[in-house]
């Protein structure tokens, strides 16, 4: 893929440790602030239960869309430089997180390796990836199954998600540099 094609990409956001909306909010300015990259669309905020079996405070969880010139690997290593900026300490897995940055989704592409995998994989069992995911993009069709993501909603057997805030992260306003 060259670096001047405009590529989309699903980005989850998690935070269950510190000032949560802060840290989210402060991602995506991060993400958005990134040569190449402009968010597209935010969900709301979800606040969940935490995923696994370690006692942890609730998450918040998000899902945004963005346009982007970086390819997946350069996408990657970005978020990760943001998770360190924001101060994420890495834990055991499925651990307490200031931040988590996970690419969902990269075009259509469909890669697994050491580093990541793409899609990821624990989208469809996850209902705090897959409602905010559906809340900007309902049709968007999952790659290795050729099926809608809203499609899988009704198959999610664990529900983590206590409730959706009210308050939106970001108003058309942030974007257009209004504030």
């Amino acid at each position: 893929m060259k670096n001047n094609e405009l590529n989309i990409a699903f980005i989850g956001i998690g935070s269950n440790e510190g000032d949560r909306i802060d840290n989210i909010k402060s991602a995506i300015d991060s993400i958005n602030g990134l040569t190449g990259c402009s968010v597209e669309k935010t969900s709301s905020l979800y606040e969940t239960l935490p995923f696994g079996d370690i006692k942890q405070n609730n998450f918040l969880n998000a899902v945004i869309k963005i346009s982007t010139t970086l390819n997946h690997q350069e996408l990657f290593v970005e978020l990760k430089k943001i998770e360190q900026v924001l101060g994420r300490i890495i834990r055991e897995k499925w651990g307490s997180r200031e931040i988590d940055l996970d690419i969902l989704f990269y075009n259509d592409l469909i890669i697994s390796n050491e580093i990541i995998t793409l899609p990821h994989k624990g989208i469809i069992y996850r209902d705090f990836v897959i409602v905010p995911l559906i809340e900007i993009e309902p049709y968007l069709i999952h790659p290795v199954f050729n099926k809608k993501i809203i499609d899988f909603v009704s198959e999610i057997k664990i529900k983590n998600i206590i409730n959706k805030l009210s308050k939106p992260l970001f108003t058309e306003e942030n974007y257009l540099g209004i504030k």
